[in-house]
């Protein structure tokens, strides 16, 4: 059988010569194994390569008028179409030096002129051989790349299903509607991008950072499941003791986020940021929030640009105990809490945006009937 594997795949070899002879010598020897190609000088050879499909394998003479060998050589190497073609100088340089310029060039191997068809042979049959192994393993790593790639996919798909269901199911305890969280998590992402380039902030709102925000905003108020339907659905002002009870779910959804955390046994952006937002939305830049009372930067920026976000949402909806407020009132309100209730770069990038916030909540609108299921639910 002429063929050179056992796969039964004809290879194909180009012989690079400017004698005539060397040519009809060369490809009177291999012929019969491999389909070849000849080129008599290096100009040739490299449009030949260029013109589609690549050879397999090189044989090259080193000696030749304008573009010689070793400039063929070192031009497929710089190129990563053509950079794992193996190839064989062919030429009656003997010189040590000779070789050791070959190799330096790229070549994988160097036959002395006048050749012997053994060697020859033997030489292209290895190299080949050694060509079809790097390209299958390289395939085979291309393959599981992909793989692996794919079921990163699959996992993250997973994961971000399973926050948004957990997210979801404190929502259908509160008066709140599911396009809640997806307004929310919009509205930071939009925040957090405004704000990559502020000076107080370029170095933590990375990428990264930011898809962490994205994906963890909806699990803010994951702590609410903890708080009693008498209390969560009351209609009118809750008491003041009914409001401490209230004020729990932001360390009942810290308690929930560190047990996860504690389960996975490592630390991630996406958890890191889930906890300080359950447990830290509701402070206020002044101090006077809740659970700690913290006060300017001792607040997480998640938090901040949490705080931002969820209460421009509670504005615009529809609630039990109020109606929907307009769009430019709600901005109005979110000015007067500049340096009160909220980091004032957060309202001064909120205010150069605010335009995109209407969109997102336009995007993200409760239905009526959703709305008035809640209602009639609460």
């Amino acid at each position: 059988m002429n063929t050179s594997y056992a796969d039964g795949e004809r290879k194909t070899l180009l012989i690079v010569d400017d004698t005539p002879e060397n040519l009809i010598l060369m490809t009177g020897l291999l012929k019969d194994k491999y389909a070849v190609k000849v080129a008599n000088s290096g100009e040739r050879a490299l449009e030949i390569i260029a013109s589609q499909p690549l050879p397999d394998l090189v044989l090259l003479d080193v000696m030749m008028p304008g573009i010689g060998g070793l400039e063929v050589c070192r031009q497929l190497k710089n190129s990563a179409l053509t950079e794992d073609i193996p190839v064989i100088f062919l030429t009656s340089m003997a010189e040590m030096e000779d070789e050791q310029a070959g190799f330096d060039a790229g070549a994988v191997d160097y036959i002395i002129k006048p050749i012997s068809p053994a060697i020859v042979h033997a030489r292209v049959k290895t190299h080949l051989k050694l060509k079809a192994a790097a390209d299958f393993l390289a395939d085979r790593n291309s393959f599981l790349s992909q793989e692996v790639e794919r079921r990163t996919r699959q996992v993250q798909v997973v994961q971000d299903v399973t926050i948004m269901a957990m997210a979801s199911l404190a929502e259908t305890r509160d008066n709140e509607t599911g396009n809640h969280i997806r307004r929310t998590q919009h509205y930071v992402r939009l925040l957090a991008q405004k704000l990559q380039t502020h000076p107080r902030f370029y170095e933590v709102l990375d990428d990264d950072m930011i898809e962490a925000l994205f994906k963890s905003a909806p699990l803010h108020d994951i702590g609410k499941v903890g708080i009693p339907d008498r209390i969560l659905l009351k209609r009118g002002q809750l008491t003041p003791e009914e409001f401490e009870i209230m004020k729990t779910h932001t360390i009942l959804g810290r308690d929930t986020i560190a047990a996860a955390e504690q389960m996975l046994g490592t630390s991630s952006n996406f958890l890191r940021c889930a906890l300080e937002i359950a447990y830290s939305h509701q402070e206020k830049w002044d101090g006077s929030g809740y659970p700690l009372g913290l006060s300017g930067d001792n607040i997480p920026l998640s938090a901040r640009l949490m705080a931002l976000a969820d209460v421009y949402d509670a504005l615009i909806s529809r609630r039990v105990y109020k109606p929907a407020l307009p769009h430019e009132q709600a901005v109005d309100i979110i000015k007067e809490g500049k340096g009160r209730h909220f980091d004032p770069d957060i309202v001064e990038a909120f205010m150069s945006i605010s335009d995109e916030f209407q969109k997102i909540g336009k995007l993200y609108a409760d239905s009526e009937n959703a709305v008035e299921k809640k209602l009639s639910i609460a």
